[in-house]
């Protein structure tokens, strides 16, 4: 690097230093923050990491190589595995990984103050999020795109093997359903929402179809198609939800957003990821990006101050929102933005199947994580810009003179409750508080300040569309685990191509979890679902850490070690709690017999997982000692598909 180039660097690093004290209010202790502080110092940070973190990741610790061969030119199938163009892959990649997890933990952690939620994201992200969306992708890259259970197998043992497609079964479909629940609530009674995501699904196909059959490779053309009709699909939606006719045909209650939600998990799972999966997810990642820049562009001429405190006095506990402490609830409560372990279920799922080179999966492991950071801190800021007394009074069951004496005054709930039209009180589970506060910011935009209830459908669209691209990979992910699963019982269904096989296990996840949002609740399933992502986290970075000690890379270990225990240590104290408060909560009385047996499928579904863990854990560091003394080299993809590549022991 020139001196030109390092001075340069400085400069930036010194702007970004000095914009993370004022963010942090290390300097100028006694203001009120500005938000366009946490921008910068979010912009310099995740720049400064991915020029120089990731780099040093991709050349020392997996040393990524464009001459190996990548499973989606070997087993190019067009249909799972399909070699993609780096920015489409990227899109498909951010759009699957990045869920209900960053928009709606960010609002529900504020609670604690904005500088916890904060400070987990910036070094979450960075450290541990990144380091593990990046490194689990290029070991299954080079393992025939196998998936996390198969490559803990092969890696590991028989035992991790099993317990892990055990516990990744678990986690993803309390995962999906908690993702689903979310869907449901934002387009239930919601025509414009539901006409809007549901045109993107036909948009997908022709984009599909476009660029693998109509006009190959033409990224520009089918790029500039889809983002026009994307608009329109937006705009014409207003026309559903102004015209009572039209309205009813697309307002659907809760029960019939599930079946519709069921019924496209299972085509989008079974469908070839050119058709529908990987053009939705590149269209619905340029409405995400977009939204995101026209929010920090919002920022920019709105300039809010964060008029939450730095810490709240719920940082002990007893909160209106989150009843625990911030340790260790605050981890677990912000997931996918700081590090989430539904990640590497993508990153060991559709992604290893279609990347190109070696070479792209640092922008598409690193960066998607990054660019999720990002989107997690502008959710923050949203909720944060927002008074304390309007935001507890949107997003906890409260009424307003309990919220009062507590020290929390509503301020412009009643005018935003005018200008939006609709009852703001007590629409908990935050993504209420996000769309009130992103509108409140999009108005700022000059031009913009008449159309706050237009910003404010928008934003829930916008959540909406969010969380489902989650949805579709997730299954996809989850069919894969599945059919491994019973493919030890049935060899055919392990061939991903068998017709039968795939609609069978494809109805097999999507009632699993379908099951779970019809018969759960938002306040019984989204516990669950950030504790076993976080814990599935701990799992993918155990596995990790144990192959770079086969690879002889002990002086590297370090970047998976440290937040493999910080991930295993918190959610086990989390599940400790969590099992501990259904126990408290099954001796209440009155209590139906449908919620006791609620309570008690939790505390079983929490402990299962737990303990899967516990398993995969002990059986992986009790190997570490052995791994560092045996010879080994690390494998390539190739051989049969269906396999981990066998292990190529040195000389």
């Amino acid at each position: 690097m020139s001196i030109f180039k390092k001075v340069l660097w400085a400069i930036f690093s010194l702007i970004g230093a000095f914009a993370f004290g004022i963010a942090t209010r290390i300097i100028n202790v006694s203001e009120h923050v500005n938000a366009i502080w946490i921008l910068i110092a979010a912009i310099c940070i995740y720049i400064i990491a991915y020029r120089f973190y990731s780099a040093f990741l991709a050349a020392k610790v997996v040393a990524l190589n464009d001459n190996n061969r990548t499973p989606a030119k070997i087993f190019d199938d067009g249909h799972d595995y399909d070699p993609t163009n780096k920015w489409v892959l990227f899109g498909h990649h951010f759009a699957a990984i990045a869920g209900a997890g960053p928009l709606i933990g960010p609002v529900l952690a504020a609670q604690f103050g904005y500088l916890p939620g904060m400070l987990w994201i910036l070094i979450g992200s960075v450290m541990a999020g990144s380091v593990h969306d990046f490194i689990i992708l290029v070991f299954s890259t080079r393992r025939n795109g196998k998936s996390l259970a198969e490559i803990a197998k092969a890696e590991v043992g028989p035992i991790a093997g099993f317990t892990a497609m055990l516990a990744t079964y678990f986690i993803i479909t309390v995962a999906l359903a908690g993702l689903g629940m979310v869907v449901v609530k934002a387009l239930a009674h919601s025509s414009w929402g539901t006409f809007t995501i549901g045109a993107t699904i036909p948009i997908a196909i022709l984009m599909g179809f476009y660029l693998r059959k109509i006009r190959p490779g033409k990224i520009k053309e089918v790029s500039i198609i889809g983002v026009i009709l994307l608009i329109l699909a937006v705009v014409f939606g207003k026309n559903f939800q102004d015209n009572p006719t039209l309205a009813h045909l697309l307002t659907f209650d809760e029960k019939t957003i599930t079946l519709l939600l069921v019924t496209y998990g299972l085509f989008a799972s079974i469908l070839p990821v050119w058709m529908l999966l990987a053009p939705r997810d590149y269209l619905s990642t340029y409405m995400k990006i977009g939204t995101i820049a026209l929010l920090a562009l919002g920022i920019i001429f709105m300039r809010p101050y964060i008029v939450f405190p730095t810490v709240t006095h719920f940082a002990s506990g007893g909160g209106p929102i989150i009843p625990g402490p911030i340790f260790p609830y605050l981890f677990i409560t912000i997931a996918c933005g700081a590090i989430s372990g539904f990640h590497a279920l993508i990153s060991t799922g559709t992604t290893p199947k279609m990347i190109n080179v070696e070479s792209d999966a640092r922008v598409i492991g690193y960066g998607a994580m990054l660019t999720e950071g990002f989107v997690s801190l502008m959710a923050l800021i949203a909720a944060t810009s927002l008074s304390p007394g309007d935001y507890f009074l949107i997003n906890s069951q409260l009424p307003d003179n309990i919220l009062a004496s507590m020290g929390f005054t509503a301020d412009k709930i009643r005018w935003f409750e005018a200008e939006i039209g609709v009852a703001l009180e007590h629409r908990t589970g935050g993504a209420v508080t996000l769309a009130v506060g992103m509108a409140n910011i999009l108005s700022g935009i000059p031009g913009m300040d008449k159309f706050i209830a237009y910003w404010y459908n928008f934003a829930l669209m916008f959540e909406a569309l969010f969380i489902l691209t989650t949805i579709d990979a997730g299954t996809r992910v989850a069919r894969f685990i599945v059919q491994e699963f019973f493919g030890y019982f049935y060899k055919p269904l392990k061939n991903y191509n068998w017709t039968p096989g795939l609609i069978f296990t494809s109805l097999f996840v999507v009632f699993c979890w379908g099951y779970l949002i019809w018969t759960g609740s938002i306040s019984t399933i989204w516990p669950m679902f950030g504790i076993s992502n976080q814990l599935l986290a701990g799992l993918a970075l155990t596995i990790s850490t144990t192959i770079l000690i086969k690879m002889k890379k002990i002086r590297y270990i370090w970047v998976t070690l440290i937040p493999m225990i910080a991930m295993l240590v918190i959610t086990l104290t989390t599940s400790v709690m969590q099992i501990s408060y259904y126990q408290t909560q099954l001796q209440k009385p009155n209590i139906t017999s449908l919620e006791a047996f609620t309570l008690n499928l939790d505390t079983i579904l929490v402990a299962i997982m737990a303990l899967l863990a516990i398993i995969i854990v002990v059986d992986n560091v009790l190997k570490w000692k052995r791994f560092a003394s045996e010879p080994y080299k690390e494998p390539v993809s190739g051989g049969d598909k269906s396999k981990v590549p066998t292990v190529a022991l040195t000389d």
